[in-house]
């Protein structure tokens, strides 16, 4: 898989992008600004990187024009904003974006840009993006502008939780219906995380829920990811 770089200056933005794109089997670097997003640049050589716009210190149009300047855009790379205009957008791929996300970002979107930039031939170095604009996500040129999905701010911690086969639960019923359903719930996802091997993809299918709606249930019931990350995409 490949090796991408989230330069956000949001602490719950960074933890979201870097779960979700950690469980589809990437290697995932983290920067909260342009000094870090430029040491891990070099250190690493990222195959991808998904950039913010507005960041305190140098914004990411800034920062992604010093390294198309100095030779250094080497990467697809992905704008995102959660206060982009067109003239924005167009802005970053003249100097070299590959395609521009507006948050709050859909997963579906999320995935898809990062496919199709990881599917395109590395840009020379030094080279503006030559292909034109399009800003209705349907375009292998530009992920556009998406409708909100995942609450970046709903990040919470998550018990520990061991996840094996699942012998036969039994609830206690004399307790709050909330309570009583939550636990059913926990219940049922673990048993569906454990059959299918933790692949996000699968359980989705099964309990026919949309993928970015599949992690925010997960985390509201504490149900903890980070024993089932693969290494492979399910």
């Amino acid at each position: 898989m490949a090796t991408i770089l989230v330069v956000d200056d949001e602490l719950g933005i960074r933890a979201l992008l870097s779960e979700i794109l950690s469980d589809e089997g990437h290697t995932v670097e983290l920067a909260e600004n342009a000094a870090q997003a430029r040491e891990c640049r070099e250190r690493v050589r990222p195959d991808l990187v998904l950039l913010d716009i507005w960041m305190p210190d140098v914004d990411g149009i800034t920062l992604l024009k010093e390294w198309g300047s100095a030779t250094l855009l080497t990467m697809p790379v992905i704008m995102m904003s959660g206060h982009g205009t067109i003239d924005t957008a167009v802005e970053a791929t003249k100097f070299g974006a590959m395609a521009f996300l507006e948050k709050p970002i859909t997963l579906q979107k999320l995935l898809r840009a990062v496919e199709q930039g990881l599917a395109k031939p590395a840009p020379r170095a030094g080279a503006a993006t030559p292909h034109p604009l399009r800003l209705d996500g349907n375009s292998h040129d530009a992920a556009g502008f998406e409708e909100a999905a995942f609450d970046v701010g709903a990040i919470v911690p998550a018990a520990p939780l061991a996840l094996g086969p699942q012998s036969e639960q039994s609830f206690e019923l004399d307790r709050p219906l909330r309570e009583a359903r939550d636990a059913f719930e926990k219940s049922y996802f673990e048993f569906h995380l454990a059959k299918e091997n933790g692949s996000m993809t699968r359980v989705a299918e099964k309990t026919g829920l949309e993928r970015t709606h599949l992690y925010r249930k997960l985390k509201q019931l504490g149900v903890d990811l980070s024993r089932n990350k693969r290494s492979v995409v399910g």
